[in-house]
């Protein structure tokens, strides 16, 4: 599903399996999740496996993945990429730095965020805009954790390039769906094609500014088979393209 939400010069790869065979790790890989716990070790070694899959797309050897602050994935020279990891679905999306300045994927199940969260990690705006929590099982759109799947999304792509840690309510979202209706608020929430999938754009408003990047990123969504995954990107010319 993630390579639906990326240009072609981006590498893809993405897999629905909890775990992966022994041995999938690199000796300097397996040594940071040597004491957790077999969650966190799955999570962190089927997104790896993407990760070298997602190489391999670009015709590159198989390297380890170590992570930096914040587990912020360190990637070789010269390749930007990023990582997600959810129950259902695992992802990576590499691209080379002379194609993209920086890129950022999420997934996440698509069901209500957790009570408390929604308050936290939105604006009173955006609140407005995606309308009131969508009850499970009623075939809406749950707007809430698309927005915060879109935020992880931009967060991914802002820190690589600022190393500046972006808060939740520093970005100001707006959605657009791929079929017309324009925005979260037009009061028709519902997935078409008998409640499968649904996509479309967002465009996020920076709160904190940097020169290092644009004040609005540009990304997509899409939710299908009970995932909801974002992306945004980048171009390494986009002072360029964009007036921002």
């Amino acid at each position: 599903m993630i390579e639906l939400l990326l240009p072609a010069d981006v590498s893809c790869a993405a897999t629905r399996a909890e775990t992966v065979p022994e041995g999938t790790l690199f000796p300097e890989e397996e040594a940071l999740v040597a004491k957790s716990v077999a969650k966190r070790r799955n999570d962190f070694a089927t997104a790896r496996a993407c990760a070298r899959r997602a190489m391999a797309g670009l015709g590159l050897p198989p390297v380890a993945v170590l992570h930096g602050h914040r587990g912020r994935p360190l990637w070789p020279e010269g390749i930007v990429g990023s990582l997600t990891h959810c129950n259902g679905y695992r992802a990576a999306a590499l691209a080379r730095a002379t194609d993209v300045l920086s890129l950022g994927i999420d997934a996440e199940p698509h069901a209500p965020l957790p009570s408390g969260v929604r308050e936290l990690v939105t604006l009173p705006a955006e609140r407005e805009r995606i309308g009131p929590p969508a009850p499970e099982g009623t075939g809406e759109i749950h707007w809430d954790r698309v927005l915060f799947s879109a935020k992880e999304s931009v967060f991914k792509t802002w820190y690589p390039v600022t190393g500046i840690e972006l808060d939740f309510i520093q970005a100001d979202l707006t959605f657009h769906r791929a079929d017309g209706e324009d925005g979260a608020d037009d009061g028709d929430g519902r997935l078409p094609h008998g409640g499968t999938a649904a996509e479309g754009t967002f465009t996020a408003r920076l709160l904190l500014t940097d020169p290092a990047l644009p004040t609005t990123l540009h990304g997509q969504w899409r939710i299908e088979d009970g995932i909801v995954a974002t992306s945004v990107l980048v171009r390494p010319d986009w002072k360029d393209s964009d007036g921002s």
